[in-house]
């Protein structure tokens, strides 16, 4: 191989590696029926709690996925840090929407939404979404805790396995913004 050819497949490898030994979310459907389901999903985050939370809370716009919105704009996504308070979506010239509503807030501790995510709200269901906060060593775990229930004529375990991937997702985009302030893990 020539040498500089080498060089790069070496940083290749090295990146892979070094990307596999990240902690990864743990996700799970803890239970889908066709009545409703559970979801859980937790993840190390390698930053101080308050500044996970505040990423979190504060900058939902910086980390959500443009493509789990309506606008497509994740920048027009909010979360009003009050009871009640709303995770809402700017549309443009006066229109939004809201996604779900702030039933409970502890700063730096807890946070929990009710409603239903994304396509859920156009649906008989109701949700109730809890994210928690922990100091972990020099780090924080996020466990986001999602449970779901009502009325979907195809049953809502089928929805269960891409409501998780959409969480699991956010949940990637969130831990890799608090570490390096962007949603993609790059610095």
């Amino acid at each position: 191989m020539q040498p500089i050819i080498f060089r790069n497949f070496i940083a290749a490898i090295t990146a892979i590696v070094i990307c596999s030994m990240a902690p990864a979310a743990q996700a799970e459907v803890l239970d889908a029926q066709a009545h409703g389901f559970t979801i859980r999903i937790s993840t190390m985050v390698n930053a101080e709690r308050m500044a996970v939370y505040k990423a979190a809370v504060e900058n939902v716009g910086s980390w959500w996925h443009d493509d789990h919105t309506i606008s497509g704009f994740a920048n027009n996504m909010s979360i009003d840090m009050r009871v009640p308070g709303c995770f809402c979506e700017k549309l443009g010239q006066g229109a939004g929407i809201v996604h779900m509503m702030v039933t409970y807030l502890s700063p730096g501790i807890i946070l929990r939404l009710t409603g239903g995510l994304g396509p859920l709200g156009l649906m008989g269901v109701e949700g109730n979404m809890t994210w928690e906060f922990d100091d972990a060593g020099e780090g924080t775990v996020v466990t986001l805790n999602y449970a779901v229930g009502g009325y979907y004529p195809d049953g809502l375990d089928t929805l269960a396995p891409a409501v998780n991937g959409v969480l699991e997702e956010a949940m990637g985009r969130l831990r890799a913004f608090a570490e390096t302030g962007d949603p993609e893990g790059q610095q």
